[in-house]
């Protein structure tokens, strides 16, 4: 008899069946007193309990893979767990990852009689933990009824899905092996943004319609919150059939096919080539998809388009010109869009003239430096790949790439939690090898997940590599090695110590987190010159796609791109005065 079938089912066995018909494969998570009795469900369900580190390692690698499959879970226990785990779970509300974050409180007798109790403040006070969490959720639920335990577990996921980001759902100890109704079971929760909204209004489809036609100066801009709209195929559509010039922004990129002979890559406003910033600012109509308007997303705000050209589709509602429209879904408005649309009514406009700029092919015996540095890297990616910049010079950089269709690509843009992308590599990694297991997929070649981190960021959350050495996974991390914080030193304290970090061997890293001196030899590659940094990509042992390779690239500790190189310019001005 299956589960859905049976009148009554364990707590804990319902909770992992609906994460199981979510096609969640793999949990996150630290075990802990108060969460174990549910942790025995995981493995029978067919999940897979990958043990993390510590507690904050796992909310990351849970927000790594929402990026990727689309919604995950994390399990904490009480107090101590969930603190640890708190700043994973702010990140994934701020950049908008769906992660279910699941935490085992002490049992309900405990919490009445208000026992002095450990991981608590020893003042019977067992409430506190999940207030904080209404500042980093956008729904929150603490189960103690069993009548209501079902539908309570029902509704937190909706409420991710709804919205997009981080729930917190509270499961006394003495609950998972209670049995609840198991007749939702037979319903699949939906995975839909957009299923509480109303069709769109004819005349505001034929409002944007008509603004389309009428546009000689046209252009497309991909943000980052379009996949949270659940309208990545409309907005592809959308992009082929205008043949109108596209843009992604630092978080949109990847969103959007960079093969395609109208997509630019990414818009970098004034640090980008100079005829797109003038296209870009002269536009008479811009389609902004999914925007996120942070300093960083946005160039320190010179890449935010003019509001009255501007009709942008956000996951909650579409601005026409500045006019609001509010409750209906943007991915049906999309589709509207696209079934009236006449494309021989649009402009037929190449964009800006893009000049191809020259290649720059540096000497074998040069040292290596941040701005050839990305360009040189950018032929190892190949289809199916997903690739993530970490916060600082590598943010920065990897906005240069031009990225293979079917490529994944993330980086942070507004919380710039340092040491986010190691864990987060875990979980994408993790997402595409769950959608491979569950698609029964058998491509030639297995997909890759490539990490590129500063020494400072990697040495935040380095031990979640034995995580990954563990798991097996097919990832590439390229630790750019430029003696510490070299995004801080850009933007104060250039050669204050505070910017310093011990200085690791990271060669030895393989071997200390779980593979002998031999496999851990063979995998670790080390750059100080292109030359060096060529026979490290075209070596044998970095094609082979049976688990993890480290690339150690040197630079020096204040070279940098873009905004970053600015910063720095302003700072040794300051010192001259």
């Amino acid at each position: 008899m299956s589960q859905a079938q049976q009148e009554t089912i364990p707590l804990g066995a319902y909770i992992c069946a609906r994460l199981r018909q979510l096609e969640i494969g793999s949990v996150f998570g630290v075990p802990g007193d108060y969460n174990l009795r549910i942790l025995d469900y995981i493995e029978p369900a067919g999940l897979r309990w990958i043990g993390n580190c510590n507690e904050l390692n796992a909310a990351y690698a849970a927000d790594g893979y929402a990026r990727i499959h689309g919604v995950s879970v994390v399990m904490t226990t009480f107090g101590v767990g969930e603190l640890s785990a708190i700043n994973g779970i702010a990140g994934a509300y701020a950049e908008r990852a769906p992660v279910i974050q699941i935490v085992g409180a002490p049992s309900r007798e405990i919490q009445r009689s208000r026992t002095l109790v450990h991981h608590t403040f020893i003042d019977g006070e067992f409430g506190r933990f999940a207030r904080m969490h209404v500042h980093v959720t956008v729904a929150q639920t603490s189960i103690t009824h069993v009548r209501t335990a079902a539908d309570q577990v029902d509704w937190i996921i909706e409420q991710a899905i709804l919205h997009q980001r981080p729930v917190y759902l509270q499961i006394p100890e003495d609950m998972p092996d209670v049995p609840v109704s198991a007749s939702n079971l037979r319903r699949k929760p939906t995975v839909s943004p957009s299923i509480h909204s109303v069709e769109p209004d004819a005349n505001h489809v034929l409002q944007i319609l008509n603004r389309m036609y009428s546009a000689k100066k046209p252009l497309i801009l991909v943000d980052g919150e379009s996949k949270n709209m659940g309208a990545l195929e409309e907005i592809e559509q959308l992009v082929k059939v205008t043949n109108w010039p596209t843009w992604s922004t630092p978080f949109g990129k990847g969103l959007v096919n960079e093969e395609l002979p109208n997509v630019r890559g990414t818009y970098l406003a004034n640090y980008g080539v100079k005829a797109s910033a003038e296209y870009f600012m002269t536009s008479d109509l811009v389609l902004f998809l999914g925007p996120h308007l942070s300093n960083i997303n946005t160039h320190i705000f010179t890449a935010i388009p003019d509001e009255n050209v501007t009709i942008s589709f956000s996951p909650n509602q579409v601005k026409i010109d500045g006019q609001i429209i509010r409750d209906i879904s943007p991915c049906r408005m999309l589709q509207s869009l696209l079934q009236c649309l006449d494309s021989s009514r649009l402009v037929k406009i190449s964009g800006p003239n893009s000049p191809t700029p020259p290649i720059h092919k540096p000497a074998p015996s040069d040292s290596l430096s941040q701005e050839i540095f990305y360009p040189f890297v950018n032929p190892m990616f190949r289809r199916g790949d997903t690739i993530l910049t970490e916060t600082g010079t590598a943010a920065e950089g990897g906005q240069v790439f031009k990225l293979p269709s079917h490529t994944r690509f993330f980086t942070a843009v507004t919380w710039l939690s340092i040491g986010y992308m190691l864990p987060a590599t875990l979980g994408a990694a993790l997402a595409q090898r769950d959608s491979a297991i569950a698609t029964h997929c058998a491509e030639h070649k297995p997909k890759r997940t490539i990490l590129f981190i500063g020494d400072g960021s990697f040495q935040m959350t380095a031990q979640e590599l034995s995580t990954i050495i563990k798991q097996v996974l097919n990832v590439v991390i390229i630790i750019i090695n430029n003696n510490g914080y070299t995004i801080e030193r850009v933007i104060h304290g250039r050669e204050a110590s505070y910017n310093d970090i011990s200085q690791w061997n990271y060669s030895h890293a393989l071997r200390l987190f779980g593979l002998d001196e031999e496999e851990s030899s063979r995998r670790y590659f080390s750059a100080r010159t292109w030359g060096e940094l060529q026979t490290a990509l075209d070596s044998e042992e970095l094609h082979r796609d049976d688990g993890v390779k480290v690339i150690e690239v040197f630079m020096d500790q204040e070279d940098c791109t873009g905004e970053l190189r600015d910063l720095l310019k302003e700072q040794l001005a300051r010192e001259k005065l």
